[in-house]
């Protein structure tokens, strides 16, 4: 079996801890501690946030939207191809590193999503990003989805004060779409009682007909 190798470290502002960038051939995993947060033969579900939110916004001839976390690239590279030519898609990337990575050892994956001239790439927090914007479609893919865990400041995404700013910053009809590991009930009624109108996927983690499945939460402000 062709061996793991590090290829780089990255250290998450807000004492989050390391992000470790590993390869294995043509494979590429994102760890957090011993933990896998991404992996380059999973993208299903990372595409899916975007193409169910482009679908939901099809009326829409040029949205605005946000991306949190750009990750492996997946959702970005689904984003532009599914929201259209008139699309404006701003990608908040907390950890400089990762954009490195991605115009790096990770650039057969970025392809020239990168360069498209309707995305604007920003470094920091997403949350600043919510608050100073108005958005048709807002797509969080931080951290492992509502309950994190490799930094805990995301939680503020996901709380009802996270989850009020995010209302306010879409317009009307607009989505907040949150990618998670895993269900959770609990966030399902935080979202309600936030004043969203509720619909869950569960997608495939492949993009197939088999193998693990992951949670979209899709919320549309009234």
């Amino acid at each position: 079996m062709i061996p793991w190798v590090h290829l780089a470290t990255a250290v998450m502002p807000g004492k989050g801890g390391e992000l470790k960038l590993m390869q294995r051939g043509h494979e590429f995993s994102i760890m957090s501690g011993s933990i896998e947060l991404m992996n380059s033969r999973l993208s299903g579900s990372e595409e899916a946030l975007a193409t169910l939110s482009a679908e939901r916004l099809a009326t829409c001839e040029s949205p605005s939207v946000l991306i949190g976390g750009y990750g492996m690239g997946f959702t970005l590279r689904a984003a532009l191809k599914a929201f259209g030519p008139k699309a404006q898609i701003t990608v908040g990337e907390l950890v400089p590193e990762v954009l490195d990575w991605a115009r790096g050892p990770m650039a057969s994956l970025s392809g020239d999503s990168l360069s498209d001239p309707r995305l604007t790439l920003a470094t920091g927090d997403v949350a600043g990003l919510i608050r100073g914007g108005r958005w048709d479609a807002i797509l969080l893919d931080v951290d492992n989805g509502p309950e994190g865990l490799s930094r805990g400041a995301n939680d503020r995404l996901y709380n009802r004060p996270g989850l009020a700013t995010a209302l306010s910053a879409l317009t009307p009809g607009g989505l907040l779409c949150v990618w998670s590991s895993a269900p959770s009930e609990t966030f399902t009624g935080r979202l309600e009682e936030s004043g969203f109108e509720v619909e869950i996927a569960r997608v495939r983690a492949h993009g197939g007909k088999r193998g693990a499945r992951h949670v979209i939460w899709m919320a549309r402000r009234p």
